[in-house]
């Protein structure tokens, strides 16, 4: 333990021997009291270190408190202390002053007083928060026209100060009044145009239209307001050449311009108002000037001009229809024939009602601002009424036809006419010719378009007896339609064989019954072809009573057959001798192909008849016939003519005096009334 005097208040936070010491708040500490003399004297020098250790942190601390308290004087009072060294004093001559006003210009003079010399001089303007500079002025007069139009209206305060080259120090600081900027920017309440037709110029798309002819006026008209407005001026108008300013001093408030030839187009006039602060304000309008019509696209119907329809409905109008940078076009219109025009809209298209006939429709487009561009006019026709159908142009039809069959069907249309490209005809083969349709061929087979075509068989020879069935559409250019009725052709043989009727012959229409030659007749008859034919023919003499009933059948008398080759020629003479055997009228037959066997064109000219009597001697007597001489036929005719003179004499005489009879009653009457 350590005497009581020498005994120290340890700090806190002291160790002995690795331990920490309880803090004792520099109080007499007994715990701590170390018997050892050394290690005492260590204790103390430790307790001065940490003595100065807080010395030092005091005085740190009360220099950052010292500069604190600075950091909060005003910085112009900080400056002015070090701006003591120039007795030069800047002040506003001519304010702002408190409370001032200042608009547009303002002209900024300073008065210097002082021993220094000013070599410069600079300007800063304060909005409230932070000092900004405006210029700096380089020497004297001390003068700055200062816009105050850079700046947004509020309250500003303005200062200068400069550099005193004689003090090598920069001069205190002279300061204006706190003052308001009120500048005011002139108005605009109204820009417009006279006589627009369509648009207000508000912008390019609603742009105001006028129709002013070329020596004409445009008159513009302007109302605004501002404290202090100066003049107005107009440019971006149609020129050549510009309008004069409207002020200053009075104002017209518009413009009446020309210059004798504004042309057609667009333009954007642009409205200026001056004030005297120098503010200005700005508007433009859009305009136009059209005096031209648009163009009118080609009107159509239909392909070729006809309709079958009352209702047409006109189209066309819009494709390549322009105004050409006019105004635009607004609707078309269109007139028939010599009427009137009417609003057809604006689609391009336009209904109308038409009677059955050709008419010329005119159609034209109008823009917005009225103006009626050029016609363009189309014929319309409209037919309402079917074709008439007349009927079919085809050859014979025939087995012995080789190669195709040209066909056409006979029609007409008095209005729009027939369209040959939108006929058909159709064709089939039928068993019967009747049905509506062909039987053999199962349908209708068509034909190339047109009211002509061909049947193509090359071989005809398998059509026999079979109908050629015909039919066609028939169109007209209105396309009205009609579909004939069926119609059927046979196709019959080509061979035809017949008799030959200027050399039939039979040497005596009477005869006396028996067996001799004298009761035979003897018949000429000649066998024909319409071609050649090589086959073989039976031919055959037939013989009946005249006064047959339906019950009794011709006799076979001779029957011959013509060998093959025979008629390749096309012609044969046959001789044939009949005896009349018993009394009365008989008929004799010369049948060819008495069996059918041969398809001929015409089955019904195969017979040939020819009669003969046998007289009965018991009651008839043969005599010597009579024949007058022709001398006595000449006295005759010699007589008969006289007989007729003498008569047509007669008959002139009688009408002679008959008229001298008349003349002489005529002649008294006239001699009474007198």
């Amino acid at each position: 333990m350590l005497p009581e005097q020498s005994r120290e208040r340890l700090p806190i936070g002291i160790y002995t021997n690795g331990m920490a010491l309880e803090p004792c708040r520099y109080k007499p500490c007994l715990e701590v009291a170390v018997g050892n003399a050394a290690v005492w004297q260590g204790f103390k020098a430790e307790a001065r270190r940490v003595r100065i250790v807080i010395m030092h942190s005091r005085i740190i601390s009360l220099s950052l408190a010292l500069l604190l308290c600075i950091g909060f004087v005003p910085m112009q009072a900080y400056a002015a202390s070090g701006r003591d060294a120039s007795d030069i004093v800047i002040s506003f001559t001519n304010g702002p002053d408190e409370n001032d006003s200042v608009t547009g210009t303002h002209t900024l003079q300073f008065s210097t007083s002082g021993s220094g010399t000013l070599a410069n001089m600079t300007i800063e303007l304060n909005d409230g928060s932070d000092w900004v500079g405006l210029t700096t002025l380089s020497s004297s007069p001390w003068v700055y026209f200062w816009d105050s139009t850079d700046v947004d209206n509020g309250t500003y305060r303005l200062r200068a100060w400069g550099n005193d080259s004689l003090a090598g120090e920069d001069s205190s600081y002279g300061y204006s009044g706190n003052f308001t900027i009120a500048n005011q920017v002139p108005v605009i309440s109204n820009f417009s145009l006279a006589d627009v037709v369509v648009g207000d110029g508000s912008s390019p798309s609603n742009r105001a239209w006028t129709t002013t002819p070329a020596n004409g006026s445009l008159i513009f008209s302007w109302a605004g307001s501002d404290d202090d407005l100066s003049y107005a001026s107009l440019v971006n108008v149609p020129g050549p050449g510009t309008p004069a300013n409207d002020g200053p001093g009075s104002f017209d408030y518009s413009w009446n311009w020309t210059n004798g030839n504004l042309e057609e187009g667009k333009w954007g006039p642009q409205l200026s108002l001056y004030d005297s602060s120098g503010l200005s304000a700005n508007q433009a309008m859009y305009i136009g000037i059209d005096r031209s019509g648009p163009s009118v696209g080609t009107p159509s119907v239909s392909t070729n001009g006809w309709v079958n329809s009352n209702s047409v409905e006109l189209t066309g109008l819009s494709s390549g229809a322009s105004d050409s940078g006019g105004s635009g076009i607004d609707h078309y219109e269109v007139k028939v024939g010599f009427g009137e025009w009417t609003t057809a809209g604006s689609s391009g298209t336009a209904s109308l009602s038409l009677s059955e006939g050709q008419h010329t429709i005119h159609v034209r487009s109008v823009d917005r601002v009225g103006n009626a561009g050029s016609s363009k006019s189309t014929e319309v026709g409209v037919d309402l009424t079917i074709p008439l159908l007349g009927g079919w142009s085809v050859p014979e039809l025939n087995t012995s036809r080789i190669g195709a069959v040209s066909i056409s069907y006979i029609a007409a249309d008095p209005l729009s006419g027939i369209s040959e490209s939108d006929c058909l005809i159709q064709y089939g083969f039928d068993s019967d010719g009747v049905g509506s349709t062909p039987d053999i061929t199962g349908r209708w087979l068509s034909m190339t378009a047109g009211l002509e075509g061909t049947v193509g068989l090359t071989d005809w020879s398998t059509k026999s007896r079979q109908y050629l069935m015909l039919r066609a559409t028939v169109v007209d250019n209105a396309s009205n339609s009609i579909l004939t009725e069926n119609a059927g052709f046979q196709v019959l043989p080509g061979l035809d064989i017949t008799w030959n009727s200027s050399a039939m012959n039979i040497d005596r229409i009477m005869v006396r019954p028996g067996t001799s030659d004298v009761s035979t007749v003897m018949l000429t008859s000649q066998i024909i072809t319409n071609e050649a034919y090589g086959g073989s023919l039976t031919v055959r003499l037939e013989a009946a009573p005249a006064d047959r009933t339906a019950e009794v059948s011709w006799t076979t008398v001779e029957t011959r057959i013509l060998l093959a080759g025979e008629l390749s020629d096309s012609e044969e003479i046959l001789y044939w001798n009949h005896t009349i055997e018993a009394p009365g009228q008989w008929d004799l037959r010369l049948v060819i192909d008495p069996n059918d066997l041969i398809d001929e064109k015409d089955e019904g000219d195969n017979a040939h008849y020819f009669v003969v009597t046998g007289v009965n001697t018991n009651f008839l007597d043969v005599v010597s016939g009579f024949m007058p001489t022709l001398g006595w036929l000449m006295v005759a005719g010699f007589a008969v003519a006289w007989l007729s003179r003498r008569r047509y004499s007669s008959s002139q005489e009688i009408d002679s005096s008959s008229a001298n009879e008349s003349a002489d009653a005529t002649s008294s009457l006239s001699s009474g009334s007198i």
